[in-house]
């Protein structure tokens, strides 16, 4: 983007960055300190709704920005925010639950 001077995808990046490595590594730093986290069901289930709506969500998210005239793929996509939101809500239950000193 930079090269090019074409900043039409900063929010496709911006959210890869934060939705994608930041809380992947968060959640990773939590569930090796806590490996009881990790095997629990809301864990799999986290990690399962974040990889696969992530990159549906980024996908529909570009085509957004750019104009896409397949509007249904880009709402498809854009619901895929609510599995990435419910998979964030999932992590935080299992960090209450099962995370203990």
């Amino acid at each position: 983007m930079s090269q090019a001077h074409d900043y039409t995808l900063i929010g496709v990046h911006v959210h890869i960055n934060l939705i994608g490595w930041v809380s992947f590594a968060l959640a990773a730093v939590i569930y090796k300190l806590y490996p009881n986290a990790a095997k629990s069901w809301m864990a799999k289930t986290h990690f399962w709704l974040h990889t696969i709506g992530l990159p549906l969500m980024m996908y529909a998210l570009a085509q957004y920005i750019q104009g896409a005239e397949f509007a249904g793929f880009v709402a498809f996509g854009m619901m895929m925010s609510y599995a990435i939101i419910l998979g964030v809500i999932l992590f935080v239950i299992n960090v209450f639950v099962n995370v203990r000193d």
